[in-house]
């Protein structure tokens, strides 16, 4: 039996580098599609055969996602490494030594017991307001639950809202601040397909919902408010199924 042989990787290895690559990028949103377009829409429906044709492709149909598009091209995307290197060198590198100077083993004991003990129970508590005095309220014929611990996808699902005794949407709550938010954020590889065995088996769409509580609010506030007229089509189209 012929052994089966791993196609050729052209990614490249960038070491240790590659953390503080990932980390500016992502901060600074350098390689999202308002800068470099629909990635993975494009090589969707290029199918490339080759490496080759899936760059010559990119290159001819590569749009930045903005209100006036600006096609991507081998220059726009050497000016976004420019702008890279520019935030790591004069923000990045200088806000890393301080807090590496300012570091103390106190910091990293409170650090733990507040990631542990504190957010857990802040975003415990938000998540059951915006659920119970929000979505509840937007959603009144649907019931929602805390999604079971022991479900494969309950690390990326907070609550389910039944449609009907077989149909539910998702959702998962996302704790924001405003200072940070510039739209939807990026979905990982593993929450896509979290979401997708979600819907095969619920039959309904995930929603993220970003909470965002302003300086003195009690409550939250569901920061991408545009999401609830997605759930209201998604709700009607499951109770056509």
């Amino acid at each position: 039996m012929k052994e089966k042989t791993m196609p050729e990787k052209y990614s490249k290895d960038f070491g240790k580098k590659e953390r503080v690559l990932n980390y500016s990028n992502q901060t600074y949103q350098l390689s999202r599609p308002p800068k470099v377009g629909e990635v993975m829409a494009l090589i969707r429906e290029c199918q490339p055969k080759s490496f080759e044709e899936w760059e010559e492709w990119y290159f001819e149909n590569a749009y930045t996602q903005t209100k006036t598009p600006v096609k991507v091209t081998k220059e726009v995307l050497d000016e976004l490494g420019e702008r890279l290197y520019s935030k790591i060198t004069e923000i990045v590198i200088p806000e890393w030594q301080e807090a590496f100077r300012q570091l103390t083993l106190e910091d990293c004991k409170e650090y733990i017991y507040n990631l542990t003990i504190h957010r857990t129970y802040d975003g415990y508590i938000t998540e059951k307001s915006l659920v119970s005095d929000g979505l509840a309220k937007d959603f009144p014929d649907i019931r929602f639950e805390e999604s079971d611990p022991q479900l494969d996808h309950a690390g990326d699902i907070d609550y389910l809202g039944w449609v009907n005794d077989e149909k539910a949407i998702g959702i998962q709550v996302k704790p924001i601040t405003a200072q940070g938010y510039t739209g939807t954020l990026p979905l990982t590889e593993r929450m896509k397909a979290s979401f997708q065995d979600f819907t095969e088996k619920y039959f309904g769409k995930v929603f993220v919902l970003y909470s965002y509580k302003r300086k003195n609010q009690k409550n939250p506030e569901i920061r991408n408010r545009e999401v609830i007229e997605e759930i209201q089509k998604e709700i009607k189209r499951l109770k056509t199924l």
